[in-house]
């Protein structure tokens, strides 16, 4: 391919509002410390969020994956100071609610009229997703998206493109849960774990790195993790997949930023992502 008629370079983007949550690491300024070094995972650890978004009632109700991707929904646009309601979101998790899922499939095997209906309304992939629009009042675009073991990659992708074609900041959400019954035997994921960020077209006050983008061939592999911190998360859930981006945001203010950072897409492609800190 010739320099004139190759692709154009995806426009850099900006990074607002990096949010975590994690038993042992409850909060980004908690994880944050604790994969620079300076700090050390929560003991005993958290027990599962309370997001404020939801109503008293809907808030004791809503399973575990709703609790997750709310709270650091949340946090990241207080962090990013954008009003939630105007803002588009794309949620992503590789299994949805996997309890609710062992549920349904246990019930409708044994006794399907004892099927709950609150249940089964929040077995869908979309649910959480649902959840933060009916909360927030957002009526602005929101996607959910699943792509197994490389959702997180698959989500950031899809939030980055919007953001870079309609010119319009993006929440990006990523949760996943525990494997319990009968799934336990296709696939393992042993924790908690829910990550977010605000991608925005333009630099603010709330900027916290840049990054430029693109798709590269990869061997499907994530990034080992580099803190002792991280790699007690490495392989809690297919989330954990973002845990490279978020030890690089909490470095790269350093005055050794990190390197290229290659998340998995497929078996055989890779977004790689090179951040740049924020400099006056």
């Amino acid at each position: 391919m010739t320099a004139a008629n190759q692709a154009p370079k995806p426009p850099t983007l900006y990074i607002e509002g990096p949010a975590f949550w994690t038993p042992t690491l409850p909060g980004w300024e908690a994880a944050r410390a604790a994969f620079r070094g300076e700090g050390t995972l929560t003991d005993p650890p958290a027990k599962r969020p309370s997001p404020q978004v939801l109503a008293p009632a809907e808030r004791r109700r809503a399973p575990d994956t709703v609790a997750l991707a709310l709270e650091v929904a949340a946090a990241s646009m207080a962090g990013a100071g954008r009003n939630a309601a105007d803002v588009p979101c794309v949620f992503v998790s590789a299994h949805g609610d996997l309890s609710i899922n062992d549920y349904m499939c246990s019930t409708l095997a044994t006794d399907p009229t004892v099927l709950s209906p609150t249940r089964f309304h929040n077995s869908v992939h979309n649910a959480a997703v649902g959840y933060w629009t009916i909360g927030t009042g957002c009526m602005a675009a929101s996607n959910s998206v699943s792509a197994y073991e490389n959702s997180f990659a698959a989500g950031l992708l899809e939030a980055a493109v919007q953001c870079a074609a309609d010119h319009s900041p993006v929440l990006l959400v990523g949760y996943d849960t525990p494997t319990v019954g009968a799934l336990t035997s296709v696939t393992d994921s042993q924790g908690l774990l829910a990550v977010a960020l605000v991608i925005a077209p333009e630099r603010t006050e709330r900027t916290v790195a840049s990054f430029d983008w693109s798709t590269e061939s990869g061997d499907g592999s994530a990034p080992a993790p580099i803190s002792d911190a991280a790699k007690t998360l490495a392989h809690i859930n297919p989330m954990a997949h973002a845990l490279g981006l978020f030890e690089s945001l909490a470095r790269v203010a350093d005055d050794d930023p990190p390197g290229p950072l290659d998340l998995p897409l497929s078996s055989t492609l890779a977004l790689r992502l090179q951040l740049q800190p924020v400099r006056d």
